[in-house]
């Protein structure tokens, strides 16, 4: 009699669900290859996740490991100040954005980083070294943000989808990330790496992960 009853409630609970628009909550996705913390996951990591909104979602995410990794972020400041180092503490020397990313009165970025690292001053460099534009700013945003930002090309220089790609897979500056110099901690997996996973993102619809599930 109570199994009969458990039977009958359920199927009364499935029924009420169906009536009022109710769904099935999404399926989990498949657990990833786990990797350490300087390494990148590769597009085939992701290709047990069928639904390919969720894959784009989560290759995304994988690529904000790189975004969200202090190498970038600090030249990618919410302010007029870059910031340096791994605990992101602002620039020392004082200076200050200026006309097309110029530092203090006098000094542009150039003055000081020149093409290349600097071994004995141990000054960081590379072509064109320059601050983001403050509509890319980075410091204290969330991935989902992130991407939505890079996806406008109101905000990220008027780049396509396809110019977001090379310049991630090739651009010099971009590259710097994984060759910092000095005793600085590179960011996670290798420039070649992080272009596949950008450009897997946009083959699969460059969808952005929701706000809420950082």
């Amino acid at each position: 009699m109570v199994g009969a009853m458990q039977r009958t409630l359920g199927v009364c609970a499935a029924i009420a669900v169906h009536a009022c628009g109710g769904s099935s909550p999404p399926a989990p996705l498949p657990p990833l290859r786990p990797v350490a913390a300087n390494e990148l996951r590769a597009p085939a990591d992701f290709a047990s996740i069928a639904d390919r909104t969720q894959r784009s979602r989560s290759l995304f995410l994988e690529a904000s490991r790189v975004l969200m990794h202090p190498r970038c972020v600090n030249c990618h400041p919410a302010g007029d100040v870059p910031h340096q180092g791994m605990q992101m503490m602002l620039h020392d020397p004082p200076v200050v954005r200026g006309p097309e990313d110029a530092g203090v009165v006098g000094m542009e970025c150039l003055t000081c980083h020149q093409d290349r690292n600097q071994p004995l001053t141990r000054v960081p460099g590379a072509p064109g070294w320059h601050l983001a534009p403050i509509e890319m700013a980075w410091v204290g945003k969330t991935a989902a943000y992130i991407c939505n930002q890079i996806k406008d090309p109101a905000r990220n220089g008027g780049k396509t989808l396809a110019q977001i790609v090379e310049h991630n897979a090739h651009d010099e500056l971009v590259g710097w990330g994984w060759k910092p110099g000095a005793d600085r901690e590179p960011a996670p997996g290798t420039q070649a790496q992080f272009g596949a996973i950008v450009a897997a993102w946009v083959e699969t619809g460059a969808a952005c992960p929701e706000e809420n599930k950082q």
